[in-house]
């Protein structure tokens, strides 16, 4: 009997290769779906899919493909409606959506994270950043790749910065105001999640005197705040910044697993910070999205994306090998 496909909702180009690659090899049915130009009809009563990989990212709108963010939300509360599997889900996306969101999360879960107000005009930025320690960064709600975050150093810079009309909040007209921390050992830790549980971790080293939480490339602007464009930890080898493996402590580990577990994150990434002025680590993003660290077997010893298509294939109904 011919095995239904699985669904893979996707818009970036490039990211998923290995993935599919990893279903070749095995030989297994798939279907590419673009998150940019997809439809459906809300009448119907069933789906051809065994199951229904989502990774679409907040970030398509930096390619000109924001009309995929939330046409993917619609679509996959859409398909709550059926026995379909589907990994990341309209919850775990949601939450993909919100940085205010994520930390409303941390919050109820009593987990630690940077001081943060919300706001959603930019004249509130300066009072927000009242009580909050300097440097801070206005942060896009919607951000990916490390887009849409902005440091200022001084009350006075934001305040000029918002008087100037520079200061901008995200695709859905929300922004956070943040403390950005110095670095611990001058780096930040991604964990890995699959299935909810640990998959691995990486610190990533941003080039010195960028301020990012999510390193990669940063540039300065005309008005000396440092502005994070395409910033993405998991694409750190390929723009030339230090990774290494690691792994974090038993408790760390734990945290990041119930987040990943009560996000319903089948999988995905979670960064922490270690603030190097109080010892304390702080999470900052949670992402339902992962292209997995580049260079994987050097970095970290083993192929993620063997063990991606082990999990879906479990989900699909292929197998019923429990994933490690």
């Amino acid at each position: 009997m011919s095995l239904r496909p699985i669904a893979v909702l996707h818009e970036h180009p490039d990211w998923f290769r290995p993935l599919f690659a990893e279903l070749d090899a095995r030989g297994l049915p798939y279907e590419r779906l673009d998150a940019a130009a997809h439809s459906y009809d809300p009448s119907e009563t069933t789906v051809p899919y065994s199951a229904v990989f989502n990774r679409a990212s907040p970030s398509a709108y930096l390619r000109g493909n924001g009309s995929s963010i939330f046409a993917t939300l619609h679509w996959l509360r859409h398909l709550e409606r059926f026995d379909v599997p589907v990994v990341n889900n309209a919850k775990a996306y949601a939450l993909e959506l919100s940085k205010a969101n994520q930390l409303d999360l941390l919050a109820d879960l009593g987990l630690p994270f940077p001081k943060s107000r919300v706001i959603n005009n930019p004249s509130l930025a300066a009072k927000a950043a009242e009580g909050l320690r300097f440097p801070v960064l206005v942060k896009a709600n919607i951000g990916g790749s490390g887009a849409g975050i902005v440091r200022y150093d001084s009350a006075d810079a934001l305040a000029g910065a918002v008087a100037r009309g520079e200061v901008e909040v995200g695709i859905d007209g929300t922004a956070l105001v943040q403390e950005s921390a110095p670095l611990h050992q001058g780096h930040i830790t991604r964990v890995e999640t699959l299935g909810g549980k640990y998959l691995y971790a990486i610190n990533v080293f941003p080039p010195q005197d960028s301020f990012d939480l999510c390193p990669a490339d940063a540039c300065q602007t005309t008005s000396g705040v440092e502005l994070v464009r395409g910033a993405c930890a998991i694409d750190a080898p390929k723009t030339g910044m230090r990774v290494e493996g690691t792994r974090p402590s038993d408790a760390i580990i734990a945290q990041v697993e119930l987040i990943s577990q009560t996000a319903g994150i089948d999988v995905g990434g979670i960064e922490y910070l270690v603030d190097d002025r109080d010892g304390q680590h702080y999470f900052y993003d949670i992402n339902a999205l992962s292209n997995f660290v580049a260079d994987a077997p050097n970095v970290i010893g083993f192929d993620p994306f063997a063990r991606l298509v082990d999990y879906l294939e479990v989900r699909a109904g292929y197998s019923t090998v429990t994933v490690p």
